[in-house]
Order: structure tokens, then sequence, then C-alpha cells
């Protein structure tokens, strides 16, 4: 443009040939714009080097230009929700939104919570006092996965993991798993109970006793290891062990060699969240790739079209998820 001035909305509307209120729809992502006028909109900012002004925009539209993240403080160091961290950010950056993260110190009053336009909860957990507060807020809340309690998220984002796991399981049988035991979660989150449920349900469809001790979140190694422990005194045959847990396949595999297992050998191992440290063990371990990042955006994304009213209250959105099969189940 050949002016220090930054570029403004006018002179892209200008430049594209449209109204400014077309150019700011198209920009947005909202209102009536055919796909052929957004793209060339926005291939018009981005050559005149536009950029909106957040703080303006914020103003225009009476909002904060924030939305507002909360996690379990106890699964901050969870390779899975730093992952799930990105992609809300990353959905937010593409929206022009900040992210902030929430603690129990904004814990908001009833009805009241002014700092962020909404928020996004990773896998809430029924007992966490913050999770109800954000849940009773006057701004909208998206989840990732359902609330086991008694209040209802404005938007929903979830994956079968009952099928998911159904499926581990059928390719632990057909490796040979006659014993298999589960090392679970909390039933106080949705994945938790919904895990818990099928390995009940597949193994009274099998036939064999449902081996099951379960861990409350954020178990450290040393509790891992102690429950692998009680696993393998409690059934000697056991012959496969799903780890629910982020990270508790790994800190399980120094107990099971000290027991004289063969982890792919005599016992086959899996765990229900995929993670780098799985791909690179020895051997590399069987898991459930829950993709997290396309999560944490998806949430991102359910939010902002419920913010903009491309979605109804109680919207619920698939996730699919995968399983990632290595040699810690291939004898």
């Amino acid at each position: 443009m050949g002016k220090e001035e930054p570029v403004t909305l006018v002179e892209v509307a200008r430049v594209a040939g449209v109204s400014k209120t077309t150019a700011s729809d198209a920009l947005r992502g909202s209102g009536r714009v055919s796909e052929r006028t957004r793209q060339l909109v926005t291939s018009t900012a981005n050559r005149l080097g536009y950029s909106p002004n957040a703080s303006a925009r914020s103003l225009r539209r009476a909002n904060t230009g924030a939305i507002g993240l909360h996690l379990p403080d106890i699964l901050a160091r969870s390779e899975y929700y730093m992952s799930f961290v990105f992609g809300v950010v990353d959905k937010a950056a593409e929206m022009n939104y900040d992210v902030t993260l929430l603690t129990s110190k904004h814990l908001p009053a009833p009805g009241a919570f002014h700092r962020v336009d909404g928020v996004v909860l990773g896998d809430p957990l029924e007992t966490d006092p913050m999770v109800r507060g954000l849940l009773r807020a006057s701004v909208p809340v998206v989840t990732c996965e359902r609330f086991t309690g008694d209040a209802s998220p404005a938007g929903i984002v979830l994956s079968d993991h009952a099928e998911m796991f159904g499926r581990l399981l059928d390719h632990l049988h057909a490796a040979g798993a006659r014993r298999p035991a589960l090392l679970a979660s909390s039933a106080t989150t949705d994945w938790g109970n919904q895990l818990q449920q099928a390995f009940r349900a597949w193994c009274r469809s099998r036939g064999v006793p449902a081996l099951l001790r379960e861990l409350t979140f954020g178990a450290p190694a040393d509790v891992v290891q102690d429950n692998v422990s009680a696993l393998l005194e409690t059934d000697p045959a056991l012959d496969a062990l799903i780890c629910a847990p982020d990270g508790s396949a790994t800190a399980a595999l120094p107990v099971l060699r000290a027991a004289g297992r063969s982890v792919g050998g005599d016992l086959l191992l899996a765990a229900c969240v995929d993670g780098t440290p799985l791909a690179h063990s020895d051997p590399p371990i069987t898991a459930i790739d829950l993709h997290p990042r396309e999560a944490g955006a998806a949430c991102a994304g359910l939010l902002f079209d419920l913010l903009d009213g491309k979605a109804p209250a109680g919207t619920v959105r698939s996730l699919p998820i995968g399983l990632t099969e290595r040699r810690s189940t291939r004898r």
C-alpha cells in the first residue's frame, strides 16, 4: 500500500470489490458469504498485510476476545492433555482469539463469569468443584466427553471409547490372550467409566473373570507399579495387561520384567492412551490413539460455533479415534 499506517478493513473491502460488512463476515467465517467471495477477501487481506484489531473487534462484538480452558491440575504433565491444549490454541489462533488457562483461583460465582466468552473443559471430573462452578457460569461451556454429574454443558465432543476398547480386547484375544487384566482409570469421568463397563461386558461375553484394579487420576509411577504387582499376584495366569491411565504402560514395564514376564511373548501389553514414549519403548506398545490435538481443536471449534450461533445449545459432535498395533501385542 506504500503507507506506514496499518491496512484497514475498509481498504481490504475496496480492493476486493465488496462491502465492508461482506469483508468482515468473510474474514470472521460468519454470515452468508459464498466460498468464492470468502477466498477472494482472505487472499486480498493476506496480500495487503491486513491484521484485525483484536481490541476493536472485541468492543464491536461486546466480547472479551478470549476463551477459557480448564484441565484438572493433577493431569497437567500428561502428554495427552498438553496436545489437547495445543489443539485448543490452534483453533483459537485461527479465530483471532486468546486462550486463558483457568485454575481454581478463577472459580466464578454462580451465574456470573465475564473474563472469557466461553470455556472448554477437557475430560471433566465429576468430583472437581471448578468444573461444577464453570458449568453453572453464564458463558457457554464445551466438554471433551460427557460430564457424569448433574449439570449439562452447551456442547460435547465425544468418541466411541467402548467400541474401540472392544476392538483392542478382540485384538488381544486374536493374539492368544485368554486372561486379560485392566489397570483402570477412575470412573468419575465418562472415559474411565466407559472403559470399565466395556471391559466387564467383554469378560462376561467370553466367560472369563474381570480382573481390574482402579487408579485415581494422576497416580504416581510407584502407585502404578504397586498395582501391577498386585495384579500379577492375584492371577499368575494373567497373559494380557491393558493400562488405561496415560503413562501407566511404560511404568509397568520394569515390574513385568522383574516378574520374569516377556512383553510380546508370554504377556501382551497395551495402553488406552497413545503417546511418544510408547512408540519408542522396548518393545513398542500397542495403544489407542485418542487424537488429542484434534480433540482440542474440535472442542474449541464447537465453542466458536455456539458463540456465532452456528450450532444450537446441546450440540454433540463425534471425533474418530484409532488403534495403533505394535510389537507388545504380537507374539
